[in-house]
């Protein structure tokens, strides 16, 4: 029987909270999917039935004929899953204070008060300025992303939709991760790094002079990954000071210092691609959440595969959800009841839904 709370579940132990999720997913059958994100620990990510980035989870989702998404991720994750998903199905958050960072930078109230002030200095935004957010965002920037004419991208597609916006109109927007925005714009197109600005949306015209905003081709959000923030250029020289023959590949979220220094950068898909497909013997350095560098070492025996950094770089915020969480949730489900549901306002899902096809029309993926 479920328990009213997650916390009464805290003195199971992992064999029994192995089992009762086991039995609960037989019950539910194809009526659930349980969705794994990478950086999730490994007691929960094993009961996954899909793993993946958040944007192709949801996409996964949406394909599933199952009634129940369990997204064991992070909020903004699950609110995609909701944008995109069909109105039979039901999404579902394990744990609600999973929430993301770099998504919570990015403050719908204040977005709109940044485009009110570019209204003001540049005459009219929507014909001078496109923004693109990061699907790391919150669905109400989506919708705002939508509605005045921008797409949102991943970091598998930020090129080519950065490439569209700049074809469409002479500014952008980028947000709310302004080094994932900076790699692409100067490693993949070539905008030269003064012609960019990191807008602080605390500050009265993001900390700028009108004449410096006018003169800017591309307006970077003043937001970060916690977790990809903290690798140094200094940690990758120390690995090939020490190993020569170290590949080192890493995240776009991490600042342009360490993709300066990187032999590869790209996507978590790529990352894990990459170094899957990498020959027996050859030693990795990865930059990005210590859970998944620890989940490629235990995937690639053959390899050595250590993290960058010599601190265990961990998203706290997906680290809230438990087994113990999971199991709660799925025991719930098969008495009928729906805890912890994620259920974006019909009027944002519409619009934020704009962006995410528009990403898909540029992009395809």
């Amino acid at each position: 029987m479920a328990h009213e709370r997650a916390e009464d579940y805290a003195g199971l132990s992992i064999a029994e909270l192995d089992q009762r999720i086991a039995e609960a997913k037989a019950k539910l059958g194809e009526r659930l999917v349980i969705l794994g994100h990478h950086y999730q620990r490994d007691d929960v990510v094993k009961h996954a039935d899909l793993s993946g980035d958040s944007y192709g989870l949801s996409v996964d989702a949406r394909k599933a004929a199952a009634e129940y998404i369990v997204f064991c991720g992070v909020h903004f994750m699950a609110e995609s899953a909701d944008i995109l998903g069909r109105d039979d199905q039901t999404v579902i958050l394990p744990d609600h204070t999973a929430g993301c960072s770099m998504a919570d930078m990015a403050d719908i109230e204040q977005l709109e008060e940044v485009w009110e002030e570019l209204d003001e200095i540049l005459g009219d935004a929507e014909a001078q300025v496109m923004p693109i957010t990061y699907v790391n965002s919150t669905a109400a920037v989506k919708a705002f992303v939508g509605e005045h004419g921008g797409a949102c991208c991943t970091s598998s597609n930020a090129e080519p939709i950065v490439r569209w916006a700049k074809s469409l109109r002479p500014k952008m927007l980028f947000l709310p991760d302004q080094h994932l925005g900076r790699y692409t714009a100067f490693a993949k197109l070539g905008i030269p790094l003064d012609k960019m600005l990191v807008w602080n949306p605390n500050l009265r015209y993001g900390g700028h002079t009108p004449e410096a905003i006018r003169e800017a081709e591309v307006l970077l959000w003043a937001g970060h990954c916690s977790v990809h923030a903290q690798f140094r250029p200094a940690y990758i020289k120390a690995w090939r000071e020490k190993h020569p023959e170290i590949n080192v590949i890493v995240h776009p979220e991490c600042t342009l210092g360490v993709t300066n220094e990187a032999d590869y950068v790209g996507s978590t898909a790529y990352i894990i691609k990459t170094i899957n497909e990498a020959p027996a013997g050859s030693m990795w350095a990865v930059g990005t959440e210590i859970n998944l560098v620890n989940r490629l070492q235990s995937n690639n025996p053959d390899k050595t595969i250590v993290s960058v950094s010599p601190f265990a770089c961990l998203c706290s915020t997906m680290y809230r959800i438990d087994p113990e969480e999971l199991c709660w949730v799925l025991e719930n489900l098969v008495e009928g009841k729906v805890v912890n549901q994620i259920a974006v306002p019909t009027a944002i899902k519409q619009k934020a839904r704009l962006a995410l096809e528009r990403m898909l029309e540029i992009a395809g993926n």
